[in-house]
């Protein structure tokens, strides 16, 4: 029986079909690693406070728009234009007063981005009636003297403590 000649090792693909596979790669690789919100990012929007009274002021805030200026609606205060804080921000801001006579309950607000028939976002806002409480925030309006002083005794030994444990372990040191 004649012997076999030896088996070659198989020389793999061509230099061409290498080089596809390599920015085949690349190219997933890239894809991965970019934000998936550069392709098609649906806008984002805020309404800051989501609660306000009759006269009171509303931040307004749009991002992932990809355009310029943005356009804000709402039976609470009209018509607004939103446009960057600068060249390169990525988010839409602006700014609104509520009517005097707005209707206390809840009231649509509506972003559109690039102005109307751009895409849309809807929140709420709420009008409540009456204004809102300043100073404390109301945070201690409704405690007695002496729910404020247990409260500031327990604040003051928890500090006590606090001092003494750090004075132990710099002695301790």
């Amino acid at each position: 029986m004649p012997a076999k000649p030896p088996a070659e090792a198989p020389a793999g693909p061509p230099p061409a079909a290498r080089r596809l596979m390599t920015v085949a790669a690349a190219t997933l690789i890239a894809a991965a690693a970019a934000p998936a919100t550069l392709a098609y990012a649906f806008p984002s929007a805020t309404v800051s406070p989501t609660a306000v009274a009759p006269g009171g002021r509303v931040a307004l805030s749009v991002a992932g728009c990809g355009t310029q200026v943005a356009r804000v609606t709402s039976t609470a205060f009209g018509e607004v234009r939103l446009t960057p804080g600068n060249q390169t921000a990525a988010s839409l801001i602006g700014s609104a007063t509520v009517f005097n006579n707005a209707n206390s309950g809840a009231h649509r607000v509506i972003f559109e981005c690039g102005g109307p028939g751009g895409e849309r976002v809807t929140l709420s806002l709420q009008v409540t009636t009456g204004a809102a409480r300043g100073g404390t925030g109301g945070s201690i309006g409704s405690m007695s003297p002496g729910q404020i002083a247990v409260g500031s005794a327990l604040t003051a030994g928890a500090l006590g403590a606090g001092v003494w444990v750090m004075r132990r372990r710099a002695a301790a040191s």
